[in-house]
């Protein structure tokens, strides 16, 4: 393989946000060697825009919070479909990765007694969220990347992985090149460590950067492993809404756990309108009763606005939907009100928002407290992924591991907000550590050189195909990437029916087959156009995913709606994953898989709390 550059390293992880950057620490705690491939420049990861806090029941706030209440939590806003043991482990572990993080000096909100300040969120019971005003994502890649820098780490900036190398049943590394010059690389690996984030540019209005299509996902499933609930895609009800230039862009929900409250165009609180029963007990019964702005109060009764985001993004879809809504197409998100509850409110908003009174005041030209944010629902986190084993993140194919978003099984049908940063630290910790024990116990293994001059062919064919098939009809790699976002974001929105999701799945075979044929002008170096041309692959991947898991689960849970399937379980199927996998045909296949009865211990803990 002398025509590549190659590098041998024990464990390879594909990432370099939380997960990915935990991950490679836990990894190179022993003498192993560590490569760490990252797709745009290191401190670039999408965690950065993780701005709400880290949830953790450290019980800084409230004594009453415990790893039990948080695992209740996480179970009842994943609709009892998440993996218990990872919902346990997660509870469990959390506050010790937090401490941790602090340890390797990321520096967190405080207590007027010097504790790590924790606040509330959506689905949780008590102030969990321990945060860096609205920067937490920001800082805890900070502190990963100033801990991780002395951990004796290679770092491959700015490479995208296109592949992952097999020798038999087993991974042996994986096959990339870099973005900027266009030169091959070659990774062999006894173990990788997948830790690519989500699929968020596979739709048009998304929170998402542009690194997010799918790349875990497509990698893993064209080398064997399995995917579960792909369904289940989380639409942050807050994203910007107007102007134009930044729709999408995420409003964190630490603005409404600081007091923001949503209302329609008629100035009305409308969320008091649909308390699902589950949470009437703990929340506000009217305006007037309910939320009393005093921090850290524990007889405040918790506001609607905080219910779980799957059910507050459908509330603003059906303002919208029904003529209540915003001049652009939205709701108003108004944190401004809290002038009338506390003294020097301006003040205390721009200490508590810093990030969102400068990302409304610059783009947008609004003064957050002055005035309400026009704010709609936003792509935001899938919650389906690779399947893993919940202790040691390990996939179906031995010596391949995944964690952060592109895992799955903690979350279940929704996502609470705050658990995917604690998940970055507990499960990047586990890949990281298991995959090591892997690389220890197994000696490495040769490459496939036929292999990779095949996958090296499939990388250059954009640029053999013509640039005029005399078809007519051949588009180029931009146009149908936009084609597949409009048709995802149309199709396989929050809204969704057979009609809507069978048509989708013919539009993505479509939008695949001229994706095969898809011509890159130019050459390898600085060619973006290239870059889009092999993403295809893997937003096509994952929006069949996507679009056949919402066909199979006939109702509506969780961030999943299907408007001819209203009912939260199909009649006699019971509670189950939806499982994908590549058969030996190269279609994709799909399964049930029942959820298996609670352990009795974790099944008592739901029963007292949940």
């Amino acid at each position: 393989m002398a025509s590549y550059e190659t590098h041998e390293y024990d464990v390879l992880i594909i990432g370099a946000g939380g997960a990915g950057l935990r991950a490679a620490i836990e990894a190179a705690v022993g003498d192993l060697k560590v490569g760490l491939v990252c797709k745009s420049l290191l401190g670039k990861a999408h965690t950065v825009m993780a701005e709400g806090g880290v949830a953790a029941a450290l019980a800084n706030v409230d004594e009453r919070d415990s790893w039990r209440v948080h695992f209740a939590d996480t179970m009842r806003g994943g609709q009892y479909l998440s993996s218990a043991r990872m919902a346990e482990l997660h509870a469990q572990e959390s506050p010790d990765r937090v401490r941790e993080l602090e340890a390797w000096g990321a520096l967190f909100d405080r207590t007027q007694d010097g504790g790590i300040l924790q606040r509330n969120f959506g689905g949780h019971q008590y102030p969990r969220l321990a945060h860096v005003g609205d920067r937490t994502g920001l800082e805890m890649i900070r502190a990963l990347q100033d801990h991780g820098i002395h951990q004796g780490i290679e770092v491959h900036m700015e490479n995208t992985v296109v592949s992952l190398l097999k020798t038999g049943d087993r991974v042996s590394g994986a096959f990339g090149y870099e973005r900027e010059k266009g030169r091959f690389k070659i990774f062999s690996a006894k173990a990788v460590v997948l830790a690519t984030g989500g699929v968020g540019k596979a739709y048009k209005i998304t929170s998402n950067s542009w690194e997010y299509t799918g790349d875990g996902h497509s990698l893993a499933y064209h080398a064997g492993a399995e995917l579960i609930d792909m369904e289940f895609v989380q639409f942050h009800p807050t994203g910007m809404v107007w102007p134009p230039s930044v729709r999408g862009i995420l409003v964190t929900e630490g603005v409404r756990g600081e007091g923001g409250i949503l209302t329609n165009s008629e100035d009305k609180r409308f969320m008091f309108d649909d308390i699902p029963e589950l949470y009437v007990n703990q929340t506000a019964d009217s305006p007037e009763e309910g939320w009393r702005y005093t921090q850290g109060d524990r007889d405040a009764r918790r506001p609607p606005e905080l219910l779980t985001r799957d059910h507050v993004a459908r509330c603003i879809v059906r303002e919208v939907q029904e003529g209540r809504g915003s001049p652009h197409g939205g709701v108003f998100l108004d944190i401004a009100w809290i002038k009338e509850k506390i003294p020097n409110a301006p003040d205390h908003i721009r200490r508590k928002l810093p990030s969102m009174y400068h990302q409304f005041k610059e783009l947008a030209d609004i003064d957050i407290t002055q005035e309400p944010m026009e704010v709609g629902p936003t792509t935001h986190y899938i919650m389906g992924g690779i399947r893993v084993d919940a202790d040691s993140q390990m996939t179906a194919v031995p010596g391949l591991f995944a964690a952060g978003e592109c895992a799955a099984g903690l979350h279940g049908a929704n996502r609470l907000g705050g658990n995917s940063l604690s998940d970055l630290l507990v499960f990047g910790k586990r890949a990281g550590e298991y995959a090591a024990q892997f690389a220890m116990e197994n000696e490495a293994v040769s490459l496939d050189e036929a292999q990779v001059d095949e996958i090296a062919a499939d990388t250059l064919k954009p640029f053999e195909n013509p640039a005029d098939d005399g078809s007519g009809e051949q588009m180029g790699p931009y146009d149908i990437q936009a084609q597949l976002q409009e048709k995802m974001q149309e199709l396989v929105g929050i809204a969704r029916s057979q009609k809507s999701l069978t048509q989708a799945l013919e539009e993505i075979q479509n939008l695949r087959e001229k994706a095969v044929n898809v011509h890159a002008v130019g050459n390898r170096e600085y060619n973006a156009g290239w870059h889009t041309a092999l993403d295809l692959d893997c937003l096509l991947t994952v929006s069949e995913a996507i679009a056949l898991a919402a066909l199979e689960r006939r109702a509506s849970i969780g961030a999943h709606s299907r408007d001819d399937h209203p009912e939260k379980e199909e009649p006699g199927a019971g509670k189950y994953n939806t499982v994908i996998k590549k058969t030996d045909d190269g279609t994709m296949e799909i399964r049930r898989h029942p959820i298996d009865e609670l352990p009795a211990d974790l099944q008592e803990i739901i029963d007292e709390i949940g």
